[in-house]
């Protein structure tokens, strides 16, 4: 079946993106009423230490500023994703692209200005009631002056950051561009060749036919293989850039910087792995049940994602899976799901199907003033989109809670935050699914699927923290960062974490050079953070039937750093029992499991 252009796909299975802007005319009217009154902040430049009142007048003008550049670019993104052929769309995000760094640069003046303000003054001026909405704002400025440098030294390091930042370029460029990972006969009804790239790898792993998935895993590999000196320095690069950054802003090391936006104790980062570390075994018996029940009497890691139960055969149209999405987060009450109903079936939120030159993916966006929007490639046999649309309204749903409860500049949430809301809607969605599961064949293909998301978010993405923590440490030690301590590094981890069930083959090493999150260093951690919260959080609304702390959590924004919004929540990120909790959940369910499948 041929994929549709945008045009043939229906109206009322597209967003509305009108409640931005009613047409492209109105965004060609606001985005030149930016171009026209932007500069007009540079009046305070100079005067932001006369006074809190002048102070106040500048942060309100910049919000206005903000918030109109924010609709301004969410509806030209949005339309770009809607489809990449429109020339109107990409002239808009031309457009942005080369006006973007003059906006940005105009109130560039602000936080240096805010921090050459004597210490004693700030922190007076922030008792001041005229300030108060500004308060986390002006605080999370003042936090940062140890760590910021002159003006004419942070001209030179924003130029030497155009120089510096070039590894992720050519990581980018070489896997996404160069490489060519060839194809792979298909044995399984009619003959054919299926071309093998990263998007397509994972598709092959979890083919039945083993030596599909062997051939594909080698044939992957080598072509890394091929590359590995490039790619290693390509990832040595970026690593000393971090750590570079990291001393120039005076930080005692390159976790440390990451983590400090956030406001998130190394000792958080630290405590991850060493829980997750300490509860190997659990993992280990995982892979134990997969050598059994696959009957090998060994399993290679090409092993580890083929299902152990067959895939749900059912379809499940768009409207069909919102009810159940629907079913699944009653728990959050009456207006989460009257809000989310009538966001998704009446105001057109959700850009539903495929067409050509649509996004891939899935994604929630949206602006302060403007619903929560999210985009879907959904399909109705594709079991895994169901939970694809729970993940995304979860987003979706933080969001429009947020916009309502916060003033523009706490509305924002930190990815930290981010990764909670929507692993826990998927999480409510398996135990609703579970509890409504009539078949053992369908319990055991949840129990199973729920099982590898949980080792896939909580253990794995634990394994490349610790990685990131090795490599930047041996930099900052001054230890040579070669391709072969890369390797011996990686080598470790994989022989820790896969144990004696499987059989690790040397071309695995190379995985360390292929993870694209490690040039954006420390950021995978979130994702094991941010599924253990969630869980904790999930047990609580469920045992407890009251929401209201989960509520005040996707309320509460931006307007503080996370880990005291999860505190105040009910989970406590500087203690193990989050992570204990998650994997407590992953015994449990692989309990059951070796119960119906042994």
């Amino acid at each position: 079946m041929d994929i549709p252009t945008r045009s043939e796909i229906c109206p009322g299975d597209t967003w509305d993106l009108r409640a931005i802007f009613p047409s492209g005319a109105d965004w060609e009217n606001a985005f030149e009423e930016l171009r026209v009154c932007y500069t007009e902040i540079l009046k305070f430049r100079g005067h932001l230490l006369d006074s809190p009142k002048t102070l106040k007048s500048c942060l309100e003008f910049k919000r206005k500023i903000d918030m109109l550049g924010e609709k301004i670019r969410e509806y030209a993104a949005l339309r770009l994703s809607e489809d990449s052929s429109n020339n109107q769309a990409l002239d808009r995000e031309a457009r942005l692209a080369s006006f973007t760094p003059h906006l940005q640069q105009s109130s560039s003046f602000i936080a240096p200005e805010l921090q050459r303000i004597p210490d004693d003054v700030f922190v007076s001026w922030l008792q001041d009631p005229s300030l108060e909405e500004w308060t986390f704002f002006l605080q999370k400025i003042l936090r940062t002056k140890p760590h910021t440098l002159s003006e004419p030294e942070e001209r030179l390091l924003a130029l030497v950051e155009e120089a510096l930042g070039g590894a992720s370029t050519v990581f980018r460029q070489l896997t996404n561009v160069d490489m060519n990972f060839g194809h792979i006969h298909d044995r399984g009804g009619v003959y054919r060749k299926i071309q093998l790239t990263q998007n397509t790898l994972a598709s092959f792993l979890t083919r039945r036919d083993r030596t599909i998935r062997r051939r594909a895993f080698r044939k992957f590999y080598q072509e890394f293989s091929d590359h590995r000196y490039t790619l290693s320095a390509a990832l040595v690069s970026s690593v000393r850039r971090d750590v570079f950054h990291a001393r120039v802003r005076n930080f005692s090391s390159s976790q440390e910087a990451a983590l400090f936006y956030d406001d998130v104790p190394l000792s958080i980062y630290d405590n991850l792995i060493f829980t997750i570390r300490t509860h190997l075994p659990l993992l280990h018996r995982y892979y134990s049940l997969r050598r059994r029940v696959l009957k090998l009497p060994a399993i290679h890691i090409y092993d580890t994602l083929v299902p152990l139960v067959d895939s749900i055969q059912m379809s499940i149209p768009f409207e069909e899976a919102v009810e159940k999405v629907l079913s699944s987060v009653a728990p959050l009450g009456e207006e989460y799901v009257s809000v989310l109903r009538r966001g998704l079936m009446v105001e057109r939120w959700c850009d539903r199907y495929e067409n050509k030159g649509k996004h891939s993916g899935a994604f929630s966006a949206g602006s302060y003033s403007s619903p929560p929007y999210l985009l879907m490639n959904y399909k109705q046999d594709v079991f895994s989109d169901l939970y694809t649309l729970a993940h995304e309204v979860g987003h979706s749903m933080h969001t429009w809670y947020s916009s309502r409860a916060q003033s523009f500049q706490n509305y924002r949430y930190p990815i930290f935050l981010a990764e909670v809301a929507s692993t826990f809607n998927e999480a409510l969605l398996t135990e609703h699914l579970l509890a409504k599961a009539s078949a053992s064949s369908v319990y055991a293909y949840l129990l199973n699927r729920q099982i590898d998301d949980l080792q896939g978010s909580l253990f794995r993405q634990t394994m490349f923290a610790e990685f990131e923590k090795i490599i930047h440490t041996a930099e900052e030690e001054g230890r040579a960062l070669t391709l072969e301590f890369l390797r011996s590094s990686y080598r470790s981890l994989l022989d820790a974490f896969f144990g004696h069930e499987v059989v690790v083959d040397d071309v695995a090493e190379l995985e360390c050079l292929r993870i694209p999150h490690f040039y954006d260093a420390f950021y995978v951690y979130k994702y094991a953070t941010g599924v253990s919260a969630a869980v904790t959080l999930c047990n609580k609304v469920l045992a407890s039937g009251d929401a209201s702390a989960y509520l005040g959590l996707l309320r509460s924004g931006g307007s503080r750093f996370p880990i005291e919004t999860l505190q105040a929540a009910g989970v406590d990120m500087n203690s193990p029992e989050p992570i204990q909790v998650a994997l407590h959940l992953f015994a449990r369910r692989l309990e059951e499991l070796e119960a119906l499948l042994e």
